[in-house]
């Protein structure tokens, strides 16, 4: 292992610096699908048992026990599977309708930030899309 692939090791071994998914609240598993995607970009392609660790640490609360299902019934997985697993299991017609029904009444206000609001929105409009 070069020197390099152990800088990229150790940072991408620090937890804390990881997206968090626990399905609860306005949840985005799209944000931490995105956040791998750019990782895995980011760093010349880091090996999937890497980002497939890792994922250990990212989620959280249900979506921790339903990851733990995952690994038990299909055994480690390349990142590109369990993507396509992710995006299954939480892009459902529910999802989208929340995402839909919370762009339409996310109303600004003067003592808020408009860039925030146009931040949630454009995510928004992503899904509803």
């Amino acid at each position: 292992m070069s020197y390099s692939e152990k800088e990229a090791l150790k940072q991408l071994t620090e937890a804390s610096s990881w997206a968090k998914f626990s399905e609860t609240g306005e949840y985005d598993h799209m944000e931490l699908i995105d956040y791998i995607d750019e990782l895995f970009i980011d760093v010349s392609r880091i090996p999937d048992y890497w980002i497939t660790s890792i994922l250990n640490t990212a989620f959280e609360g249900n979506a921790s026990l339903w990851y733990t299902e995952i690994k038990e019934i299909h055994g480690r997985r390349s990142w590109p599977c369990l993507r396509s697993q992710i995006i299954k299991k939480y892009s459902n017609g529910t999802w989208i309708w929340q995402k839909t029904m919370s762009f339409e009444n996310d109303k600004y206000s003067v003592d808020k930030d408009p860039y925030e609001l146009c931040l949630r929105e454009s995510k928004r409009l992503n899904v509803s899309l």
